[in-house]
């Protein structure tokens, strides 16, 4: 069993109390890797190591265009050790092989895009309506960044955050799951190896209580960036709320997507199936909510379920493999949990319903790809999250009702929209309350193009030009001709 340690200051060690706990391989049930398991002691080190780095250290003094090659650097070892990183992502979370492996190699797109967008960050100069004044602003980094990490997709999600960051000037310290920990601290020995000072990116890892509180409490953490459950969101904020941090959240969300009359429906069929079962479910865009013409409701559920009783399931690990494990066996009970109460709602099941019993998903957590149809939209299998591979099929009548009920929802995520209207694929958009709308696509995502929630899906933007934003302050630069003012008792 691999046993790793916490990196802090460009160092390995021990977590303070000595004390570790069990990493698990969602395929077979059996523990592979020892995580530390760390407290208040480990993230107080660590955030000292980021403020130091930041404020004193040699990070706080390179220029953004030395910041950005090391950025740069980075991405080239990533996609050295792609393969490596990979297969410890999937034996970690269990996702698919072919899933990580694109989201690993595409994280070096990220941090060659921050890397180039390091020395580009630009403040102004204001032509004032001051005489004898200059005045300009800068653009600085907002300090120590806590970036906490969920399970679904930890390295991308966590580059998401570090990239931006580090382009910024920032410093930061990192909490992936204690379900997923291993990659985040096979990451950080790139950090090391790519020529970061020390300090810069530190790993700590372990529970919420432990670390995650601490965490966000700490009086030298200026943001936190986070990506989760709104449960966990809503902690978080009342943590960061005592001192004034700055936050990002990407909480929680329950997509619909909506095919019309006019839609192609073997490419909408196929858009269903890849936005809830090719990664189990276990994504906040998953499109859980199929919102279907009734015109079209028995055709569509009839192709849509042909083609999900075809799903290849098994080890995640092979290329071949359509559905894989959920990642914790607490998951697959939460799963099933809401399939029983979709049961006892009146929702028809007409695929799946049960953990898996074929012989080739061995001793793993799996879910049979599950579709329900005849759902009501207030129903609680189309109003929570249940991060599995369940989807609802829900009826409407036109085009007003399937807006209606797609909003009709505290989440705001993502939503799609499968037609061949122009008319429709402009005003949809427009219609939906949700930070990303896909038209005739789904799960698609870009550095170039900003990523977040509205409602109860969080706030703030990740990747493109607006997620360095979320990491710069502004600072106000007033320089005066004169050698004193008129009236020192009057503003000027």
């Amino acid at each position: 069993m691999k046993k790793y340690q916490v990196f802090i200051g460009n160092a390995w060690k021990d977590s303070a109390s000595g004390e570790s706990f069990q990493s698990y391989n969602p395929f077979t049930g059996d523990p592979w890797a020892e995580i530390p398991k760390c407290d208040a002691r480990d993230v107080d080190e660590a955030v000292e190591a980021a403020h130091d780095a930041l404020y004193h250290g040699a990070w706080g003094k390179l220029s953004a265009t030395e910041r950005g090659a090391l950025l740069r650097k980075l991405g080239d070892l990533v996609a050295r050790d792609a393969d490596s990183l990979t297969a410890v992502e999937v034996r970690d979370n269990g996702k698919l092989r072919a899933e990580i492996e694109g989201q690993v190699r595409g994280i070096s797109q990220w941090l060659y895009f921050y890397g180039g967008l390091a020395d580009k960050i630009n403040g102004s100069v204001i032509p004032i309506n001051k005489p004898n004044t200059f005045t300009y602003t800068l653009r600085e980094p907002v300090g120590v960044v806590a970036a906490i990490v969920p399970w679904n997709s930890p390295l991308m999600l966590m580059v998401w955050k570090l990239a931006p960051a580090l382009a910024a000037g920032c410093t930061m310290v990192i909490k992936p799951s204690e379900h997923t920990s291993a990659s985040a601290l096979e990451f950080a020995a790139l950090v090391r190896e790519a020529g970061f000072p020390e300090g810069v990116v530190n790993v700590v890892t372990g529970f919420g209580q432990d670390v995650g509180d601490r965490l966000t409490t700490h009086p030298k953490v200026a943001k936190v960036a986070f990506t989760g459950g709104e449960t966990a969101g809503q902690k978080i904020m009342e943590n960061a709320a005592a001192t004034f941090k700055r936050l990002t959240l990407e909480l929680g969300g329950k997509s619909a997507q909506i095919v019309f009359p006019d839609a192609d429906l073997d490419a909408a069929v196929s858009g269903g199936i890849a936005g809830i079962f090719a990664a189990t479910g276990q994504t906040c865009i998953a499109g859980s909510r199929l919102l279907v013409h009734e015109s079209i409701y028995e055709a569509y559920l009839d192709k849509f379920v042909a083609s999900a009783k075809t799903a290849r399931m098994g080890d995640p690990m092979e290329m071949a493999t359509q559905v894989g494990p959920v990642t914790t066996q607490p998951q697959l009970d939460r799963i099933v949990s809401y399939i029983e109460i979709a049961k006892s709602e009146g929702a028809r099941c007409v695929l799946g319903g049960a953990p898996a019993q074929r012989p080739e998903c061995g001793n793993g957590w799996f879910v049979e790809p599950t579709v329900f149809a005849d759902v009501r939209n207030d129903m609680r299998i189309a109003q929570e999250e249940v991060f599995g591979p369940v989807v609802s099929l829900i009826s409407f009548r036109d085009d007003e009702e399937a807006y209606e009920i797609a909003n009709d929802t505290d989440y705001g995520l993502a939503a799609g929209v499968w037609t061949s209207s122009i008319k429709r694929a402009t005003v949809a958009p427009k219609r939906l309350r949700a930070g990303t709308v896909w038209v005739n696509t789904y799960r698609a995502a870009s550095f170039l193009m900003p990523f977040g929630g509205v409602k109860a899906s969080g706030f703030g933007r990740e990747n493109g030009i607006e997620a360095i934003d979320q990491y710069l302050e502004t600072k106000s630069v007033w320089l005066s001709y004169e050698a004193e003012t008129k009236n020192p008792f009057v503003m000027q």
